[in-house]
């Protein structure tokens, strides 16, 4: 992760440092002062990184929004009949809620105001038109309940199924792509940022469909019963639903930028623990605490400039819904006024009434609170689109090395591997491979020395296909590897790494991790091939013994032996050793050596050593230097060519006669 002086990189809006390489930078800066400069960036403002005019940015943004609520879409799409009848429910609840209110007109027109009804007659309509009032005020409440019960449970569904696509495509990237991400920012994609859009569904869907049937029958029963009063009710939101587009314009970047800083924080923070040993060595705690402190600081203050933010709006219209009421009142009794004046020309039945004023007043606020819940959704789901924009940036990821369309199975044996002009480099213009030209039959043992930085561990990561050649082409059986179905060839390979990576787990789930089928009695044949079976005894539990993350609980030697246990049970046809037995003591790594012997029958196994003692037996040893190959054979012709391999061996030879080895 990028540092200056030990600080968190937390950046701007869009990713780049406003005021140069870095927002925050130098190391030190408070949470204030990277905040004010935030600010004062107008970062926060710009809708994308690069040039262009803001018409330029505003189209963009605008065709990326669509574009990530299209793909939401997409994603809710198998859900879409359940999806209808919960927006079907709603418009039911709606058309119960705009009723009920709307029956107090007739109460007061037709019951409690004309002159000369009865007292039986005036009890008989009240109790009617008050009991179906109550009916349908019940009804929506129960329909409104059902459909936010099961809005909730299908939300769910759709991010527990959103949350699953994201780690299949996750586990799915090239190792570059993962290693840019971080480990930290990937779990907070996982995590957060899918946490982000639960409420997505809610406030992109089902609010704004609930409020648009309302706002949609609210209207046509306003301008049927009286147009005047009606276009009263909608003189002010044209321009108070212009503001708030504005205003919600300005806060999707904030809460973009606020996320980007959380990814960056999280990342840091997993970093620093599993660096904890190196903290500690250096006495870092302090510098450590103080730049998650500053930055999450940082983070917040930005994330509460979103949040006040979107409360102007929220201020805007609360305060709007009285202010339109009052109009209402006032206009409404303007209307009745000269309707009901001496030598007015309005017919009878047009004649604004109390009992439309009354019932409009009660009206308002059913036709002003959709609309509000509109432009408040638009504003909350910014942040909820905040999320899923880094999510959807994860999906246009393109996938690590997908199979070709005429991929074919992998075969059953390993025949020949040939190694045809094969070039790699990670980055263009920087080959760390240069023509690597080999062919090893199947079962051989092929050691791979030289000194480090010749591009051996490079070669078996080509040969695990975590990466493809950028020239040339590996060959199993005479088909490029490429052409062959990847996941079938991975069940083909094992690798034993120099850095041993164990899970937090028992033992018996890391020796099998590789095979989880596999029996008790074949996992301990596999530790005691291993040489791990006598240390795995003594544990407090044995095989269920909880080991910690990365096995911290075990030494350097028993972890190594762990993993190699894990690769015999795994029984691969490919095997690679890279620098497998480096942190094994003399005694364990004669005794895993021999055990060694009998793995590589009938298997081709790749090995990387350093020490040139243990790579003696090889069936061909390859010399590489700078990428390239520069000898060939086995260990007795080597040494009799006396080139850069007998070098390397005697001076290898030379060390342990000088410090007493041998």
């Amino acid at each position: 992760m990028p540092r200056h002086g030990g600080g968190f990189n937390v950046t701007g809006a869009g990713g780049k440092a406003a005021g140069g390489d870095d927002d925050f930078a130098p190391e030190g800066r408070s949470s204030k002062q990277r905040y004010k400069q935030f600010r004062e960036s107008r970062s926060w403002k710009d809708t994308h990184e690069g040039d262009g005019s803001a018409d330029d940015r505003a189209r963009l943004e605008a065709h990326q929004r669509r574009g990530y609520i299209g793909k939401y879409k997409r994603v809710v799409w198998p859900y879409r009949a359940a999806v209808a009848k919960l927006i079907a429910i709603g418009a039911l609840a709606a058309i119960a809620d705009i009723v009920a209110p709307y029956l107090l007109k007739f109460i007061i027109d037709d019951v409690l105001m004309p002159v000369g009804l009865a007292v039986s007659e005036r009890v008989t309509g009240l109790a009617l038109l008050g009991g179906l009032g109550l009916a349908l005020v019940i009804g929506a409440r129960a329909l409104d309940m059902y459909r936010n019960i099961h809005t909730i449970a299908l939300n769910h569904k759709i991010i527990v199924r959103l949350r699953r696509k994201l780690l299949k495509h996750l586990l799915n990237l090239s190792l570059g792509d993962l290693y840019d991400m971080k480990t930290g920012t990937v779990v907070s994609r996982l995590s957060n940022d899918v946490d982000k859009g639960t409420g997505l569904m809610q406030m992109a869907i089902m609010s704004p469909a609930a409020a648009f049937w309302r706002v949609l029958f609210a209207t046509i029963l306003l301008f049927y019963e009286n147009w005047k009063l009606a276009l009263a009710a909608w003189l002010i939101l044209p321009f108070m639903l212009a503001v708030s587009l504005i205003w919600v314009r300005r806060i999707r970047p904030i809460f973009r930028s606020a996320g980007r800083d959380r990814n960056i924080i999280d990342g840091r923070a997993t970093e620093t623990f599993t660096g904890i040993r190196v903290v500690r060595t250096f006495r870092r705690e302090p510098r450590e605490r103080f730049d998650y402190t500053v930055a999450d600081d940082t983070m917040i203050r930005k994330r509460l400039f979103g949040m006040n933010t979107a409360m102007i709006i929220d201020g805007i219209w609360q305060l709007l819904i009285p202010l339109s009421v009052m109009l209402l009142v006032l206009v409404g009794g303007l209307l009745y006024i000269f309707d009901h004046a001496p030598g007015s020309t309005v017919p009878i039945h047009e004649r604004t009434s109390i009992g439309q004023i009354i019932a409009f007043q009660v009206m308002m606020p059913m036709l002003l609170m959709p609309i509000f819940r509109i432009v408040s959704s638009l504003s909350q789901t910014q942040e909820a689109l905040s999320g899923m924009e880094r999510v959807f940036e994860v999906f246009d990821m393109p996938p690590d090395k997908p199979d070709a369309p005429n991929a074919v199975d992998a075969p059953p044996s390993v025949e020949r591997i040939d190694f045809d002009a094969v070039s790699f480099a990670y980055e263009e213009g920087r080959p760390v491979i240069r023509d690597f030209e080999l062919s090893v039959p199947g079962g051989a043992v092929v050691a791979l020395v030289g000194a480090s930085g010749a591009g051996k561990t490079t070669m078996t990561d080509l040969i695990a296909r975590f990466y493809d050649p950028t020239g040339g082409a590996i060959k199993l059986n005479g088909t490029d590897l490429r052409y062959i179905k990847l996941a079938g060839y991975r069940k083909m390979v094992g690798v034993v790494q120099q850095e041993v990576f164990l899970f937090d787990g028992s033992v018996r789930d890391n020796v099998a991790y590789g095979r989880r089928t596999a029996t008790d009695e074949e996992i301990i044949n596999a530790a005691r091939r291993a040489n791990a079976w006598e240390f795995i005894q003594k544990l407090p539990r044995g095989l269920d013994t909880i080991i910690g993350e990365r096995g911290v609980k075990l030494s350097g030697g028993q972890r190594q032996r762990i993993s190699i246990a894990r690769a015999i049970l795994a029984d691969p046809k490919i095997l690679i050793l890279d620098e497998a037995t480096s942190n094994l003591d003399t005694e364990s790594e004669q005794l895993i050596q021999q055990a060694l012997a009998d793995l590589y029958a009938n298997r081709t196994t790749f090995v990387i050593a350093h020490r040139l003692s243990t790579v003696t037996h090889a069936d061909m040893i390859v010399v590489m230097d700078k990428g390239r190959i520069v000898e060939t054979g086995t260990h007795d012709d080597l040494m009799a060519a006396e080139g850069l391999y007998y070098t390397m061996v005697e001076r290898q030879r030379q060390f342990a006669v000088d410090e007493g080895y041998a």
